[in-house]
C-alpha cells in the first residue's frame, strides 16, 4: 500500500486517505492487544487464542470446531488445538450434534463461563477507565468502519470485484452482493485466517502466547 501519511497538509485528507491511514493501523493494533491479552491470561493456562474461542462460544453458545473456525475468521487446524487445549483445562466439552453425528458441538463447561467471564468483568472496568472520553456514537461509526472494511476485504480475498452500481448511495450492499455484516467477524475478524495468530480478542487476558 502505498504511503498517505502527510498527504492532505495542503487540504482536507480525502476518504481514501483516511481509510489507508484505518488500515494501516489495524496490525499493529492487533498485535498490542493479543500482547495485552496474553499479559492478563498469564495465570490462567489459557492463550489469548483460547480466550477468543470462550468469548466466541459465550456469544453464540455451542458451536462445532467448523463453525468457530468460520465465525473467528480462521482455519480449522489452530481452532482444534485450542479447544484441545481448553478441554484439558476443563474449560469445555464437547456434546452430541444431531444435525452432524461426526462433528460434536463445543460447549463451555461452568468453569469456562466462570473464566471468561471473570476476565471480561474485568476488561469491562478497564474500558470503562481508560475509554470513558469516547462517546458511544464514535465508537458505532468505529464498528461501522471496520464491518465494511472486513466485507470489502473478504470479497478481495475470495477473489470477487463487486461493481460500484451494487453499492448504493448510503455504501450498503444491495442483495445481489451481501455477506450480511451481522457482528459475526467483528471481534475475530482477522486478515491472518491462514496461520495460528489469534483473531483479536475481546481486550486484555492472561496467558501463553497463542501463536
Amino acid at each position: 500500500m502505498r504511503d498517505t501519511e502527510g498527504e492532505g497538509a495542503g487540504g482536507p485528507a480525502t476518504t481514501e486517505d483516511l481509510l489507508y491511514d484505518v488500515i494501516r493501523r489495524l496490525w499493529p493494533l492487533h498485535r498490542t492487544v493479543v500482547r495485552a491479552v496474553e499479559r492478563e491470561l498469564a495465570d490462567t493456562g489459557m492463550t489469548a487464542g483460547e480466550h477468543a474461542l470462550l468469548d466466541a462460544l459465550r456469544t453464540e453458545g455451542p458451536r462445532t470446531v467448523p463453525q468457530l473456525a468460520r465465525s473467528m475468521g480462521l482455519d480449522r487446524q489452530p481452532v482444534q488445538r485450542w479447544v484441545n487445549h481448553a478441554a484439558e483445562l476443563g474449560l469445555v466439552v464437547t456434546a452430541p450434534n444431531p444435525a452432524h453425528r461426526r462433528s460434536p458441538l463445543i460447549r463451555l463447561t461452568g468453569d469456562g463461563t466462570a473464566a471468561i467471564r471473570g476476565v471480561q468483568q474485568f476488561e469491562a472496568t478497564e474500558l470503562r477507565q481508560r475509554l470513558a472520553d469516547l462517546p458511544a456514537e464514535d465508537v458505532r461509526t468505529a464498528l461501522h468502519v471496520l464491518d465494511r472494511l472486513g466485507e470489502e476485504f473478504r470479497h478481495l480475498a475470495n477473489g470477487s470485484r463487486v461493481q460500484r452500481e451494487e453499492t448504493d448511495s448510503q455504501g450498503s450492499r444491495d442483495s445481489r452482493g451481501s455477506e450480511g455484516s451481522n457482528g459475526s467477524n467483528r471481534r475475530h475478524g482477522s486478515a491472518e485466517g491462514h496461520d495460528d495468530r489469534p483473531a483479536p480478542p475481546p481486550l486484555m487476558h492472561k496467558g501463553r502466547s497463542g501463536e
